[in-house]
């Protein structure tokens, strides 16, 4: 079924390829379901780019909170915190610069990194937990797998006849190449490499046909270089952006990262969670130690403009000190040619990622196990498992018009349960509120 009529992607500096190989080929450049250009001119990364970024997937995570919830913040002025939405925009910016700069192509990267987050449910991480719970009889559920799902299945961009003649969703029917780029954990549930209990994985049991298809020819658990610098931009990205909420809500005091016991608690959030359980604390301290020593580091802030410009800059200098790191050490391990697709692979040297996990750790501490934070996680939970609960019992009626087609053709009952998690997936923050209202109060 897979063809191409794309144009092959060159890089920003000449021709595709890796030390005189052609890394964006016809493979590359290749899309399921096979479909003339409409516009002669642009690469088919620039196709890709473009199917992403005008999604209504992606349009739909301006509703879903990133970390701080607007409205829940301290001080009297308007923070405007992140979203899903900002935090991609800020991901595939900081990840296109840093592929363009080791030689990927950068449509191809900024299309994985706007791609990253789209499969993420209402409530962030917290929806992504009851969701699973909801879906563990039908393959659990994880945002990474759903954005697979998306864009190879359920936005509506591009359909086919399948071999019976039915007219069947091939997504957004991007490129092999985007769809590898876009795969942060290359295995099925239950997969993972070293670790059989992670609850990490890339694609559902239902996906893995169109999931071979892109990873045709890829070494097994392996990411491309592409993913791998999504991956590294999203760490940087979020790591940075939510230190800088948490201190523009009021929920971070810079004063307190000088000082016992906060500092072991930061410590003790960070190892398990952000670094190996066996790192020395004695390392992470010295990353801390690093950050605040920096001439920019934010020692105050109290929401004026200069304390405004002033924390704008660090995290200017937080994410130029992060990228330069894997960029020098990956130019060093494999030098000054184009590194792309599995020629490659990105090294981040353990100073720079110890000092990302310390300013995640931070966001953690003080932001995400706030009392009341744990509370709106409580009552998210319960509006997502009772608003499964109303779906499953109204279904099909329950569901928009293009779930309730897909409940209808659907299989068996585990089918139907997936249709469902697709529905509950699509929802914001707000609609699935609003819709548990609606379906609850009718009972």
């Amino acid at each position: 079924m897979a063809g191409t009529t794309s144009t092959t992607s060159s890089g920003p500096d000449g021709p595709p390829g890796t030390n005189g190989h052609d890394a964006y080929d016809e493979a590359a450049t290749d899309r399921f379901a096979p479909e003339p250009d409409k516009r002669p001119g642009r690469t088919a990364f620039q196709r890709d780019r473009a199917r992403v970024l005008h999604s209504s997937a992606l349009r739909r995570l301006a509703g879903k909170t990133q970390v701080v919830t607007p409205g829940t913040r301290n001080q009297a002025w308007d923070a405007s915190p992140r979203t899903r939405l900002t935090h991609s925009l800020e991901c595939a910016q900081v990840g296109r610069e840093l592929g363009a700069a080791l030689g990927c192509d950068p449509d191809l990267v900024e299309a994985s990194c706007l791609a990253h987050d789209m499969g993420h449910p209402p409530f962030g991480h917290n929806g992504e937990q009851a969701l699973n719970d909801f879906a563990k009889d039908c393959g659990g559920f994880e945002g990474n797998a759903q954005s697979l799902r998306l864009l190879t299945r359920i936005e509506p961009k591009r359909f086919v006849h399948d071999a019976y003649g039915e007219l069947v969703s091939v997504g957004l029917n991007l490129t092999r190449a985007a769809l590898d780029a876009a795969t942060k954990y290359p295995w099925p549930r239950g997969g993972h490499p070293t670790d059989p209990d992670s609850t990490k994985f890339g694609v559902y049991e239902d996906d893995l046909p169109v999931f071979a298809w892109a990873r045709e020819g890829a070494p097994a658990y392996g990411k491309c270089f592409e993913a791998q610098v999504m991956d590294w931009s999203d760490d940087v990205a979020y790591s940075v952006h939510d230190f800088e909420d948490g201190l523009h809500a009021g929920h971070v005091d810079p004063n307190l990262l000088l000082a016992e016991p906060e500092r072991s608690d930061i410590f003790r959030v960070a190892i398990g969670r952000y670094v190996p359980e066996d790192t020395d604390p004695q390392e992470l301290a010295e990353a801390l130690d690093r950050l605040v020593d920096q001439e920019w580091w934010p020692h105050h802030y109290d929401g004026s403009a200069v304390a405004q410009a002033r924390l704008k800059d660090a995290t200017s200098q937080l994410i130029g000190r992060f990228c330069l790191a894997a960029e020098g050490a990956t130019r060093e391990a494999y030098g000054s040619g184009r590194l792309t697709r599995y020629a490659a692979e990105l090294v981040v040297p353990p100073a720079a990622r110890n000092e990302c996990a310390v300013l995640k750790a931070v966001a953690d501490r003080y932001v995400m196990q706030r009392a009341e934070q744990e509370a709106l996680r409580a009552d998210q939970r319960i509006v997502l498992a009772e608003l499964a609960e109303a779906l499953t019992a109204r279904a099909p009626e329950s569901l928009d018009p293009q779930f309730r087609a897909l409940f209808d053709a659907a299989p068996d009952d585990r089918a139907r349960k997936r249709v469902i998690v697709d529905q509950l997936a699509s929802l914001t923050d707000d609609s699935a509120r609003t819709l548990h209202t609606q379906l609850t109060t009718r009972r």
